[in-house]
């Protein structure tokens, strides 16, 4: 089950891609999404930036492939995931 959150990831990410060559007009696209109050994009990607320092990414990939984590390197991760699921749904990447 905790391999999940990163597969969730993987697949919010692909359709955030995938979104971005649609036909303007009918494509169901509902826009960006507001960010938290007190968050920016360049917050965010500031947040994402440290995480990456940190190494996060590579324990995301172990995490979707079925590895352990610790306590400490789980919060990473989900923190990361919440992060950039916040920043691609509010379109900072565009």
């Amino acid at each position: 089950m905790r391999g999940c959150r990163a597969v969730v990831l993987v697949a919010a990410f692909s359709g955030a891609l995938q979104g971005c060559g649609g036909a303007a007009g009918g494509s169901g696209d509902p826009g960006a999404r507001p960010l938290p109050p007190g968050q920016s994009c360049g917050s965010i990607r500031s947040e994402l930036n440290r995480l990456d320092s940190k190494g996060v990414p590579a324990q995301v990939e172990r995490a979707s492939n079925g590895g352990k984590l610790n306590a400490t390197q789980r919060a990473d991760v989900d923190k990361y995931n919440d992060l950039l699921n916040q920043y691609l749904g509010a379109r900072c990447h565009v």
